[in-house]
């Protein structure tokens, strides 16, 4: 083979074109020149197409590098064009509904060119994405909170074919066997049941390490700070989707002393921010009971471990179906609700932390009162 020898620009081409129809090393060995130099012309024809091989000047190849940038630069503005289009209608709605476009659109186009266009980081995206409740949880949550009503509405007399009806009178239509489900799962049974006759002559022993007997059984009144807390959580709706309203309260002066909105249900989103909250507006006290409903969101053992750091906290639970043995937060919900249904309006989430915040400041002044004015009585 020649060394340095110069090759036209037909050669190279037609070198190219067998290369490609066989092969590399095939085509160097019938022409008689070296491997590399086909696959060098390989990758400038790639680069370049038919103005490879041209005896052209640096300005010349500068002007060929820069029409190639700009094809792939139109290339680019037209693929955000057609995304900006294609999002258009979803920009004026807010960030919930950007968010819900780029993750119906994945399969479409890449979610760095979404975020780029619709101006939003690919961090922030991944964020709400984990944070997420899809609309199917969303209806889930709401079923149960209307079944959990309607059962505790008719004092526990209503069974799943009843509650259907119900349902149904509504304008929700959920069958019987659902009703069921949801039921069963919410630990609702019916005074008619024969499940409820025959457990109720037997003791309840549950299988869940970090669920806890009824310590409380109802005695809700007590005489010195930080001896009981209760705790619950309710569903709240917005117009941005359902919100998670998470409170402890001490019963010796009902005031809420921890609370906490969330979008999320997890154990970090309700229960525990909560607990923090309380232990900072209120000194834990030895022998405190803390007593709640046996959701998942207080029996486990995140939760579990948290109290038991404390060594001095005793745990006390409501009994499976018995929403009276938690009365106080479900009281403080049924009264927070009537005031939000009156406002004739669904609130965003902004809109609603403001609206709890100054509730439960309210709330915990008229407590206050009532507490000065009882002691003034006792005092006479």
């Amino acid at each position: 083979m020649e060394k340095h020898k110069i090759y036209d620009r037909d050669f190279k081409l037609n070198a190219v074109k067998l290369a490609l129809k066989t092969n590399r090393f095939k085509v160097a060995k019938e022409l008689g020149i070296a491997t590399t130099n086909i696959y060098r012309w390989q990758a400038e024809f790639r680069k370049y197409g038919v103005e490879s091989f041209a005896n052209r000047n640096p300005e010349r190849k500068r002007l060929a590098e820069l029409k190639i940038a700009l094809k792939r630069k139109l290339k680019k503005i037209e693929l955000h064009i057609e995304i900006f289009k294609s999002a258009s209608k979803y920009i004026s709605e807010g960030k919930p509904s950007i968010f819900h476009f780029i993750e119906n659109n994945l399969d479409k186009y890449s979610l760095w060119s979404m975020c780029e266009v619709l101006h939003i980081r690919t961090g922030t995206y991944h964020k709400w994405k984990n944070k997420i409740i899809s609309p199917s949880k969303c209806r889930k949550a709401f079923l149960e909170e209307v079944i959990t009503s309607i059962f505790y509405e008719y004092k526990g007399m209503y069974g799943n074919e009843r509650i259907a009806v119900e349902l149904q009178s509504r304008g929700i239509q959920l069958k019987k066997g659902q009703v069921s489900f949801y039921m069963k799962k919410l630990g609702l049974i019916s005074k008619h049941s024969i499940r409820n006759k025959v457990k109720s002559s037997t003791r309840f022993i549950p299988n869940n390490p970090c669920i806890f007997p009824n310590v409380l059984d109802r005695q809700f009144k007590t005489y010195q700070p930080s001896c009981v807390w209760v705790s619950g959580i309710t569903s709240l709706e917005v117009s941005e989707g359902l919100l998670f309203l998470t409170i402890i309260i001490d019963l010796f002066d009902e005031k809420i002393i921890g609370w906490n909105l969330s979008e999320g249900v997890t154990i970090k989103e309700t229960s525990m921010p909560a607990w923090e909250m309380a232990v900072r507006n209120r000194k834990i006290k030895k022998g405190l009971l803390f007593h709640s409903n046996r959701s998942f969101q207080y029996a486990n053992k995140i939760f579990t471990r948290k109290l038991n750091s404390y060594k001095d906290i005793k745990r006390s639970m409501s009994r499976a179906g018995n929403h009276l043995d938690n009365a106080v937060p479900r009281i403080f919900f049924t009264s927070l609700k009537s005031e939000l249904a009156d406002l004739n309006m669904l609130l965003t989430k902004k809109q609603m932390e403001e609206k709890i915040s100054e509730y439960i400041k309210i709330s915990i002044k008229i407590h206050d009162v009532i507490n000065y004015k009882t002691s003034s009585n006792e005092n006479i």
